[in-house]
């Protein structure tokens, strides 16, 4: 009895494999009622890869209705919506012999979800950049402790649109500013100028030049007051400090 279950299985692995199989992106798994594809119009569409992937590029549709339970009919007004929702076509070309041959041809499909997609990502990246605006905005008047003016909300717009200065760095602009107790958005514009002159465009970069700047610093006498912890800070906004230090 085992021998023979063995052989059955055999036979069913050898069959699997050799029906071969269909590739389906996840992606259209998961999108394709956006591209506004029915259940039954993605079902159809599973049926004509699977054939498609086999090398019959134009199956009977007689087997697909069979496959999915449904009329012939019905099954050439799914294909019709198809070509009218522009995810399906149908292509005519000559062989070697001159005879014509049709297939069904879903790069539109494909054109739509890579469209999709894209716009996705577009809707991202633009969403997350107004929160960080918005994020931003917050941040500098709570340092500040008061509201911004409308001349201020331009002031700090036209940092992120026209110069071009990176929300992290104006967020750090502001740390600089609050740690020298300078709370002015001129005081910070002094500090994103240095820090472009300078070429600094990440923290990573801005805390390299603190480091090297406090080195070039000479060493401090030792007094009582010297075993009390010090922030080192750096006045980024005077150009004076810049000549010292050059």
């Amino acid at each position: 009895m085992l021998e023979k279950d063995d052989n059955m299985d055999e036979r069913f692995m050898q069959k699997f494999i050799n029906a071969g199989q269909t590739t389906v992106s996840s992606l259209l798994l998961a999108h394709f009622h956006e591209l506004g594809m029915t259940n039954d119009e993605f079902l159809v569409y599973l049926q004509l890869k699977s054939f498609y992937d086999a090398g019959n590029h134009f199956p009977d549709m007689a087997i697909i209705a069979q496959r999915l339970r449904l009329s012939r009919p019905q099954i050439y007004q799914i294909i019709h919506r198809m070509i009218q929702k522009k995810v399906l076509t149908i292509d005519t070309s000559q062989d070697k012999s001159g005879r014509s041959q049709d297939q069904y041809d879903f790069r539109l499909l494909y054109r739509k979800l890579a469209t999709l997609l894209t716009q996705a990502q577009q809707q991202a990246t633009t969403t997350k950049k107004a929160n960080q605006r918005q994020q931003l905005f917050e941040q500098i008047e709570t340092e500040f402790g008061r509201p911004l003016s409308p001349m201020e909300f331009e002031t700090v717009a036209a940092w992120l649109d026209e110069d071009h200065y990176q929300p992290e760095m104006v967020s750090l602009a502001l740390r600089e500013a609050v740690l020298n107790q300078a709370y002015s958005l001129k005081y910070m514009d002094r500090i994103l100028l240095s820090w472009e002159r300078k070429h600094l465009t990440s923290k990573q970069q801005v805390q390299r030049e603190r480091e090297k700047r406090q080195q070039q610093k000479p060493a401090a006498k030792t007094t009582a007051s010297d075993h009390v912890p010090k922030i080192p800070m750096y006045n980024w906004a005077d150009p004076a400090d810049d000549q010292q230090q050059n």
